[in-house]
């Protein structure tokens, strides 16, 4: 029986990140990237277009950072799961702003087993 690949999309502004998170996404059985964005405009554009059961949001990025990306989401696409994966994680008052925005889990970039602990949690909830 076909089963379909777990999708994420990837949001951030730094190519090296984008690729290194592809890899360690497509690695995991099931799971598989379809789509990337370099920025917060582009993110809102490939997740409606792409709808991924998650996105992996970066939080500084130009143009627009992860917080407003959030914010306008959670209104066109209520259901999608964002994990935030930032360099301010352990901010607590910017964590307590991202978390009310509706995002579901914020990681520090420097876990990356934290983040794929984070998207295995959203893809069994």
């Amino acid at each position: 029986m076909f089963t379909l690949a777990n999708s994420i999309l990837i949001v951030d502004d730094s190519t090296v990140i984008r690729r290194a998170l592809r890899l360690l996404f497509e690695s995991m059985a099931g799971w598989e990237v379809c789509g990337e964005a370099a920025n917060g405009r582009e993110g809102i554009e490939k997740a409606q277009q792409l709808k991924p059961d998650v996105m992996v949001l970066d939080m500084s990025m130009p143009e627009m950072d992860g917080i407003a990306v959030a914010k306008i989401l959670k209104t066109k696409m209520p259901g999608l799961p964002i994990v935030m994966f930032s360099n301010f994680a352990e901010d607590q008052f910017l964590k307590r702003e991202v978390m009310s925005t509706g995002i579901t889990q914020v990681v520090s970039k420097s876990d990356s087993q934290g983040l794929v602990q984070a998207v295995k949690e959203v893809f069994h909830a």
